[in-house]
């Protein structure tokens, strides 16, 4: 069977180009994007996208139910199936209006695309995430190992991961000179940082309690005075490979150069939470525990505001919408404290009362109303 098709190929690379520049998508949308032309290369035997009809999207919803996820050996999710669809669907309707193929693809049959309204409401739903606690990255942070310079490494990147919420990109092309330990900060300077869509920003040190600050510290100072390594060298350097006695690769040190992606810090963190007796939560997932931790401890709409910009968000609605939603159990425990709100108050009820007796009520039950 055909591996490719040259002028599929080419159409494609013209696509991605339209992608990057025109659309401003980063490599991982676009890589998603290659990823969902492939499923559709693979399962029309690499036809000429010319040649296509909606016939051949149809049967190819069709396989997509039976096919199976190479990572965990199960059916593809419906959410996986939708984000499939819908990067083909723009993708044929962008085709539709270049030359060679406007007289052969109609706007129309990019629509066959899709799935069902029930589909995509099973595909959308907001499932709740799972997240560490922060006793949990406590308890990992003091079972990690400190005895070389690797392990007082990662150590140190799940350290500013919790006291930054930094994402795995940035932590992984940060420099020395971007860490401020008398001011507490980090500097996410999207010239030299991979940071979400290149926004620069400044992180203070969120306040997580523990060791993670003399744990960063002392990772800082191993870097500067023990390995006399300078202000433009990686913070968290690769590891160097040689080869060992028996013949194979084994870690050896650290060289000055930044990992080139992320998977071996989600390999660190993965390593760190069994070595702790804990499930596995990717560095992402702190995100998660800082932003909860933000709705306990601010008491104001400033001092939230002021949490969500340190996460590097916009506005605080991406905190609340994206990271913040109530938990189950703090939702039970919510509702349950409303069971002693007064439902008749005689009179006119203002919303000023209202909030007295929810503040009341959740006092009685001993919930903090900030939480």
């Amino acid at each position: 069977m055909t591996k490719h098709n040259p002028k599929n190929e080419r159409i494609k690379r013209a696509y991605f180009i339209y992608l990057r520049e025109a659309r401003r998508r980063d490599e991982t949308s676009v890589d998603g994007v290659a990823k969902a032309l492939s499923r559709l290369e693979e399962a029309t035997g690499h036809r000429d996208f010319a040649a296509f009809h909606r016939d051949q999207a149809v049967a190819f919803k069709r396989k997509l139910d039976d096919q199976l996820n190479a990572r965990t050996g199960e059916r593809l999710s419906r959410a996986t199936v939708h984000s499939t669809l819908s990067a083909l669907r723009a993708f044929f309707i962008w085709l539709a209006d270049q030359p060679g193929y406007k007289r052969k693809i109609s706007y129309s049959d990019a629509d066959y695309f899709n799935l069902s309204e029930k589909e995509v409401r099973i595909a959308k739903a907001v499932r709740e995430k799972a997240y560490p606690t922060l006793a949990q990255i406590h308890h990992t942070l003091t079972h990690a190992p400190a005895a070389s310079s690797i392990e007082k490494r990662d150590r140190a990147l799940i350290a500013l991961c919790l006291l930054t919420g930094a994402r795995d990109g940035a932590l992984a092309s940060l420099k020395l000179k971007h860490v401020n330990l008398a001011e507490a900060r980090l500097d996410q300077d999207a010239r030299e940082v991979k940071t979400k869509f290149s926004k620069t920003f400044s992180t203070w040190f969120f306040p997580v309690g523990g060791e993670a600050a003399a744990i960063l510290s002392d990772w800082i100072n191993h870097l500067r005075q023990d390995l006399l390594w300078g202000e433009s060298d990686p913070l968290f350097p690769a590891t160097r490979m040689e080869v060992g006695p028996a013949g194979g690769f084994v870690a050896a040190g650290l060289k000055r150069e930044h990992w080139t992606t992320a998977e071996p810090i989600r390999r660190i963190f993965r390593k760190a939470f069994e070595r702790a007796g804990l499930p596995y939560f990717n560095p992402h997932a702190i995100r998660d525990t800082l932003s909860q931790l933000g709705q306990q401890l601010t008491r104001t709409h400033e001092e939230f505001k002021a949490w969500s910009q340190n996460l590097g968000h916009q506005g605080m609605l991406v905190t609340l919408s994206s990271y913040g939603p109530i938990t189950s159990p703090r939702q039970a425990t919510l509702i349950r404290a409303l069971a002693g709100v007064q439902l008749h108050v005689p009179g006119e009820v203002t919303v000023e009362q209202r909030l007295a007796h929810l503040e009341a009520a959740l006092a009685r039950g001993g919930v903090s109303p900030g939480g």
